[in-house]
């Protein structure tokens, strides 16, 4: 009877699930994630940035992609012997808050919840964000994402929100933040202007009206004459009522129009004569835009024509003018849209009218739709355009439009004064910056980033809400003059008050007096877009300046960030923006960017529609490495969409992990019946002596090391895991199938030298395969290290986390050797396919197996593999030919489709020679030669 087995035995069978909370226990019971940072020096820091994700709902899959991302890579690092710390970040303010908390208190909009009371409302933001992170830490744990949520960044907290005053104030004294009055997307769901960034977050195909309208001219001269009429096309019938001018291009022909049966004439443009009023319509005269410049018309609506003394109710030009559709001519209403505004200033033209309220119901200065949301007042507008015999035609026009990416109501364009970061001053300098970070798929940085960086406007930073960062800008009551605070002890020296909270309901109550005329500073209402404070978060999270100056330099910039690619118009971007304001340099060195996930059937995952496995379930059922490897192994990791899928994720088991158990199984159970020990590892013979077999295992195993540490360095996750991933086929299908026999073998056999060969090799094999595939199947790997390393060697590191990654052993690797390995494995799945395909099973013996190869390379590996070749066809010999000649019958036929517009006329002729063509010539052909034909 062999005695007990110094490696406890596993059974095939495996609970993977239970086994992940049985690591789970063991990882807290010996402080896994704490030791695995404090065991490496702080001399040797990587540093890692946690984009913070908003502290509102139950994180979903992108999220666990993200969470997966952000500790694979960090495990790596850390196994590499650098001290990579990772805190838990949270973006606690904005709309995504503020939006949950009034539905929670049943209130909408700012007289409501000024009637509720700002102090109320924000505590009751404080109080729901405390809340809603238990979710968080769930599923953070289950998919053993190692983070600190003990030691957390809030953007909330009092240190985060000192520091992002000052990078305001940083701003502001190198001349980057001024405020104006602009157009903006604006949002009326939230009632706040969005930056131009955010309004491109959330496009959605939409039907809209668009509709053509006439406006009877009343002054002119040139080729326009009183009684004219003007028609103008838009898709937003609520701006009629505030229309001020019409707009032409200055150089665009225009038609002076006759329509048959009709007594009017028409100006449009000249080249859409014929869609907007038909074949029928004849020509009177042309000219070009700028001489139908200065004519006045009687607006659609005269709710404002009092307007007219300050010059509205003409034409002007504008360079945004085309004739790609509509008429031509473009109505102008210069309070809901940029292009508007600037051509209105342009030509000398102050008049604004802006009927509209900040949730974007009209005004009583439009009586007829007072009360009324714009959108929902276009069909009420439409129809007095009628009665007013001003609507020429109605209709629905299919087109992508910009909604708001946390309350989804359509934006509107608007007027409004507001803050802005003078992104645009250095802009060409972000481009050059950007140059120096490596984007992981490089596409993103180069185009869809770089891209994005060229044509950056100015950022609009205030917003008109409540629960946030304020703007510390305090204004005088006379004098206007305007200060801007960047720290609390700068408050305290101006007002005598110090604060330990900054939020809105709490500063607005510091007031201090004006040093220039001795008038009243009292702060502006605004607070920050909150991805200005997410963009400050490297400085922030450490309450930089104020503490850690050291500490920052030296982990600033970061070595590595993650998220998904709708960041690219997000974090990274106002990390961009406000590192390259303050620091002149890139905020963080290697970038991975991933695709979306989204449902099975290809749409957006949606809880109401409930079209996808609620997270938890599927841990709870396949185990948290499943589910990483199903997330990694996937387009999603080159920036390309993921339609998820539960039966992806059940194929990792059955095609990786189960496999990669069977073979810990293997080993433990024939090492128990055997009665295995270290020390009789030890007798095993060295690498060099062993069989081919092992030797080409260890070779496979150690090229490998080498491609997954080059690949990491290089943040290519996507060229990472599917060698990983073949190596357990390698392992399972080839090795060990091929060297199952050995381990059967008796000791006092004459076979034991190579049996001990065969368990060495398979032991080395696992322990540091382990260690390999440790950041990306933590759990398992756990398994594997507690059960074949600690079970023999107490003074090991206590997890597997706590190793040093493997370095490849370039002696071990014997290039010629896997080359011929996988011509053989190539040859045996060809000879399988050809048996399948002729219902030969491998259990009928055939004689003879023939290959025909050119290449000296393929023959060579054949011919020294024979035996093998023979043993898993199940045929007596192997043949190698260089011509298969007598073998198989050639023939060309010619490409019609790519020879035809070459050939033209010929191409008959062509075709028959190609046809006659004999197996000699083509066999050339296939070899890249040349024949006559």
């Amino acid at each position: 009877m062999a005695s007990q087995s110094a490696f406890p035995k596993v059974g095939p069978h495996v609970d993977f699930p239970e086994l992940d909370d049985r690591i789970l226990d063991f990882w807290d019971s010996i402080d896994a994630f704490a030791t695995s940072i404090e065991s490496r020096s702080a001399d040797s820091e990587y540093t890692f940035y946690d984009g913070p994700p908003f502290a509102t709902g139950s994180p979903h899959y992108g999220h666990i992609l993200q969470g997966i991302i952000k500790d694979i890579v960090p495990r790596y690092w850390t196994m590499r012997g650098y001290r990579v710390e990772r805190r838990f970040g949270w973006d606690t303010h904005g709309l995504p808050v503020e939006m949950e908390v009034e539905k929670q208190l049943g209130v909408s909009g700012p007289r409501e919840i000024a009637e509720l009371g700002i102090d109320t409302f924000n505590e009751a933001c404080r109080v729901m964000v405390n809340n809603t992170t238990e979710d968080w830490y769930d599923i953070t744990r289950r998919i053993g994402r190692w983070v600190d949520f003990d030691n957390d960044y809030k953007t909330m907290d009092t240190d985060f929100m000192e520091s992002v005053w000052w990078v305001f104030k940083e701003l502001w004294d190198r001349g980057y933040i001024y405020q104006d009055f602009k157009v903006l997307p604006y949002s009326y769901g939230a009632t706040t202007p969005l930056s131009n960034f955010e309004a491109n977050l959330d496009y959605r195909d939409v039907d809209d009206p668009a509709i053509t309208v006439r406006v009877r001219v009343t002054d002119a001269s040139g080729p326009v004459a009183v009684g004219d009429w003007l028609v103008f096309w838009t898709t937003t019938p609520w701006t009629v009522p505030s229309n001020l001018a019409i707009a032409v291009g200055e150089d665009i022909e225009y038609a002076r129009v006759s329509v048959p049966q009709e007594d009017r004439r028409y100006w449009v443009a000249r080249d859409l004569v014929a869609s907007v009023f038909g074949e029928d319509a004849s020509i009177d005269t042309t000219a070009p835009g700028r001489d139908l410049v200065g004519t006045a018309y009687e607006p659609p609506f005269d709710y404002f024509i009092s307007e007219r003394a300050d010059g509205a109710f003409n034409v002007i030009t504008s360079p945004e003018v085309t004739t790609v559709e509509g008429t031509g001519l473009v109505h102008m209403a210069p309070a809901y849209g940029e292009a508007d505004f600037l051509a209105m200033q342009a030509a000398g033209i102050t008049s604004l009218v802006d009927p509209v309220d900040a949730e974007a119901r009209f005004t009583d200065e439009i009586p007829e739709v007072a009360g009324v949301n714009v959108k929902d007042a276009d069909a009420r507008l439409m129809d007095l355009l009628d009665e007013r015999g001003a609507l020429v035609r109605r209709s629905t026009l299919r087109h992508s439009y910009p909604f708001c990416w946390r309350t989804g109501t359509p934006l509107i364009y608007k007027a409004i004064p507001t803050w802005f970061v003078a992104v645009e001053k250095f802009r060409d300098r972000m481009v050059e910056v950007n140059q120096d970070i490596l984007w992981v798929p490089t596409a993103i940085g180069e185009k869809r980033f770089g891209n994005w960086l060229e044509g950056a406007r100015d950022w609009a930073i205030s917003r008109n809400r409540y629960w946030g960062s304020c703007i510390p800008v305090w204004e005088c009551d006379r004098c206007d003059e305007q200060i801007a605070v960047g720290s609390r002890e700068q408050l305290f020296d101006l007002s005598g008050t110090m604060l330990d909270d900054l939020h809105k309901h709490v500063v607005d109550l510091v007031t201090f007096p004006c040093a220039t005329c001795g008038g009243t500073m009292t702060r502006i209402p605004e607070v920050l877009d909150c991805w200005f404070e997410s963009g400050s978060m490297p400085f922030a999270q450490i309450h930089y300046p104020f503490e850690n100056e050291a500490r920052f330099e030296n982990r600033f910039p970061a070595d590595f960030i993650a998220e998904g690619l709708d960041q690219t118009r997000g974090w990274f971007y106002t990390l961009l923006v406000l590192s390259t304001a303050i620091r002149d340099e890139a905020p963080f060195q290697n970038c991975i960017v991933t695709g979306m996930v989204l449902a099975e059937d290809g749409r957006k995952m949606s809880k109401s529609l409930k079209n996808y496995p609620d997270p938890s379930h599927v841990i709870d059922a396949f185990g948290a490495d499943a589910l990483r490897a199903y997330l990694i192994n996937s387009p999603i990791v080159r920036g390309e969409p993921l339609r998820f899928s539960e039966a992806g994720v059940r194929e990792v088991i059955r095609t990786v992990l189960l496999p990669l158990w069977n073979s810990y199984s293997f080993f433990t159970t024939y090492a128990d019946a055997d009665g295995l020990t270290a020390h009789d590892l030890a007798t095993a013979p060295p690498l060099a002596e062993r069989p081919e077999i092992d030797r080409w295992v260890v070779s496979v195993l150690q090229s490998l090391i080498g491609s997954v540490n080059e690949e990491m360095e290089a943040y290519r996750l996507y060229a990472v895991v599917p060698p990983i991933i073949g190596f357990v086929g390698d392992l399972t299908n080839w090795y060990i199938r091929r060297s199952r026999r050995r381990f059967w073998s008796r000791r006092d056999s004459d076979d034991i030298v190579d049996k001990m060969a065969a368990f060495a090799t398979l032991y080395e094999v696992l322990t540091t395969f382990a260690a390999v595939a440790a950041p990306i199947l933590p759990f398992i790997t756990e398994e594997m290290y507690q059960g074949l390393v600690r079970s023999v060697d107490s003074d090991a590191p206590a997890s597997v986390h706590h190793t040093d990654y493997p370095v490849a052993d370039h002696a071990s690797i014997d290039a010629e050797l896997e080359s011929g390995m996988s011509i053989v494995r190539t040859v045996v799945n060809l000879g399988r396919g050809l048996r399948k395909r002729h219902d030969l099973r491998v259990r009928q013996p055939l004689h003879t197996v023939t290959i025909v190869t050119r290449s000296e390379e393929v023959k060579r590996a054949v011919e020294s593999h024979s035996a093998l070749i023979t043993d898993e066809l199940n045929v007596r010999t192997v043949e190698v030919h260089s011509d298969e000649a007598g073998l198989v019958d050639l023939e060309a036929k010619a490409n019609f489709k790519v020879l035809g517009p070459k050939l033209g006329k010929d191409m008959k002729t062509v075709a028959s020679a190609i046809a006659e063509l004999g197996h000699e010539a083509i066999a050339a052909l296939l070899d890249g030669g040349t024949t006559d034909a």
